[in-house]
């Protein structure tokens, strides 16, 4: 079995590349994909203890070939408000901002980095998602930047692409 953790900034085009590792990988195998924007606790704590404590749930049962279920983070009401079943699978993909972090490369992972200048980065989430986040955003810059500075995403990753 199989763990694929893409990371980078925000914008980087991290679901791209998700969905077209699963159009590529599913034709021969069981694949699922996981992103991190079901799995953050909000903007204030998206990359804190809950994302840390989900990954480490849905790595252990991966590898374990177990099916779980995920709490689905609902962003209009800002509260968690369904889950999701994840049968197990041959390719677990994880994507989003915080996928590639310590747990998940401890559980074997291959890791995929994205990068982007920050300045492009914000304005393809702000064109995808509208201007009502710019301030949300402004934040979330920098609550990425110091998650990737203490966990050394970038620096443990395998694979590196630039947008």
């Amino acid at each position: 079995m199989s763990l694929i953790a893409i990371d980078g900034r925000a914008g980087a085009g991290k679901t791209t590349l998700a969905a077209a590792l699963f159009a590529e990988l599913s034709q021969k195998h069981s694949v699922a994909v996981i992103h991190m924007d079901d799995l953050y606790e909000g903007w204030a704590n998206a990359l804190g203890v809950h994302l840390t404590q989900a990954l480490e749930t849905i790595v252990k049962a991966h590898q374990l070939n177990e099916t779980f279920e995920i709490e689905i983070f609902n962003w209009e009401s800002m509260n968690f408000d369904s889950t999701q079943r994840i049968e197990p699978v041959e390719i677990l993909i994880l994507e989003g901002v915080g996928a590639g972090q310590k747990v998940v490369r401890k559980a074997g992972a291959t890791v995929h980095w994205l990068d982007i200048d920050p300045e492009v980065g914000i304005a393809r989430v702000l064109k995808r998602d509208g201007n009502q986040i710019a301030e949300q955003m402004k934040q979330w810059q920098i609550d990425q930047e110091l998650h990737f500075m203490s966990d050394k995403t970038r620096e443990n990753a395998q694979h590196f692409q630039s947008s």
